[in-house]
C-alpha cells in the first residue's frame, strides 16, 4: 500500500505530480508548475466520482450529465489514461488516502452496468424539467443536440429563453 509504514513517522509520499494550478492558471506563466501532494491527487480522483452523484439529480444540467456519461463510458484504450473512470475507481478505492473506507479494487463494468440500469430514468427525470418540444427534440435528434451543447454548455438554455420570448406563432 502507499504511504503506509509499521514506523511511528510517516512515509513520504510515493510519488509527487507537476502541473499547473487550473485555478490559478491566469497568476502563473506557462513554466510555472506546482507540486502536488499524493494526498490531493487522491481526492481530485474522488471529487470526479463524486460527479457520477449527481447524475440522479433532476436538477442537474442536462450538458454536464452528457459530459459525465461521455466519462463514465469512454472507449476502452482510454481506461488506463490518468483521471479516467476506471482509473479514479482504482485510486480511490485502493489509497490509504481516500475520503472513503478502503473498499479495494472496483469492478468498473459493475459499477457501469449499474449506472446503465438507472440511466434512462435519470434522463427523463431531467428532461421533464424542459417544455414538450425540447424533450422531442432531444428524442428525435440526441447526437444533433449533444453536439451543440458540446460547442456551448449553455445553448439548449438559450433555445428555451429564445422561444419563451418569441412565443407560439400559431396560438
Amino acid at each position: 500500500m502507499l504511504n503506509q509504514s509499521v514506523s511511528p513517522n510517516p512515509s513520504p509520499p510515493a510519488f509527487r505530480a507537476s502541473c499547473p494550478i487550473p485555478g490559478a492558471f491566469l497568476l502563473l506563466d506557462d513554466a510555472t508548475h506546482v507540486d502536488w501532494e499524493e494526498e490531493e491527487i487522491v481526492f481530485l480522483h474522488w471529487r470526479l466520482l463524486k460527479e457520477v452523484a449527481e447524475l440522479g439529480d433532476p436538477a442537474a444540467p442536462l450538458e454536464e450529465k452528457l459530459d459525465t456519461l461521455r466519462w463514465i463510458f469512454t472507449e476502452r484504450e482510454k481506461e488506463s489514461r490518468p483521471f479516467s473512470f476506471v482509473n479514479c475507481l482504482k485510486v480511490v478505492g485502493c489509497s490509504p488516502l481516500s475520503p472513503l473506507p478502503y473498499v479495494g479494487l472496483v469492478d468498473a463494468e459493475a459499477v457501469r452496468d449499474a449506472i446503465r440500469c438507472q440511466v434512462k430514468a435519470w434522463l427523463h427525470a431531467t428532461l421533464d424539467r424542459y417544455p414538450a418540444w425540447v424533450r422531442e427534440a432531444v428524442h428525435r435528434n440526441p447526437e444533433w443536440i449533444d453536439q451543440h451543447l458540446a460547442k456551448n454548455p449553455q445553448w439548449l438554455n438559450q433555445q428555451v429563453r429564445q422561444q419563451s420570448a418569441q412565443g407560439d406563432l400559431f396560438v
